[in-house]
């Protein structure tokens, strides 16, 4: 029984994989997006002694649902980009579009981590008390829509090695010249 990748190049089976993995990631990171934002933006808990707390009442969470809707629209443009042959430096744009898409995701965990660490710890010298005990729902919907978020980072994490590899694998290692060698001898 002959094996089926068998007739195919190996560099051509791993561009195949590749490819496939890459707009696996990005149509992935599609509904972790949306998933993330519904979860944030429907939260909300109504408590009779403090009154009603809303994501809009957090500067963090807001920038988290920028983040997500800016990640998933750039994913779905990116997806459908990535099978046009129009970009003739289209591994460039990915490379740097995919780091800074995941620095991007960095810094709004980094505002919603502070965050939970404020509503769950508080922070005595400003006289801060933690919430969680009386808004524990909505914490927990935090927890999980960071939860999706960081699994938005992470095809992006991915996404950018791929596209780093993509562009650095098209050019040649340096090859010392002969002055250089001559030199260190």
């Amino acid at each position: 029984m002959r094996d089926v990748n068998e007739n195919i190049p190996t560099s051509t089976h791993h561009h195949c994989i590749l490819k496939f993995l890459d707009l696996s990631l990005r149509l992935s990171v599609i509904p972790l997006s949306v998933a993330s934002i519904w979860v944030t933006v429907t939260n909300n808990q109504e408590n009779s002694i403090y009154g009603k707390l809303e994501y809009r009442n957090l500067i963090g969470l807001k920038y988290m649902v920028c983040i997500n809707a800016i990640s998933a629209g750039y994913a779905l443009v990116a997806a459908v980009s990535s099978w046009a042959k129009c970009l003739a430096t289209k591994a460039w744009l990915f490379f740097v579009s995919d780091q800074v898409a995941a620095y991007l995701m960095v810094t709004s965990m980094a505002a919603v981590v502070e965050i939970l660490y404020l509503v769950y710890n508080g922070d005595r010298d400003v006289s801060w008390s933690e919430a969680c005990s009386s808004y524990g729902s909505f914490c927990s919907r935090v927890q999980v829509a960071l939860v999706l978020h960081a699994s938005v980072f992470c095809c992006f994490f991915v996404l950018a090695l791929i596209s780093a590899y993509r562009v650095f694998s098209k050019f040649e290692p340096p090859v010392p010249s002969k002055e250089v060698e001559e030199e260190r001898d």
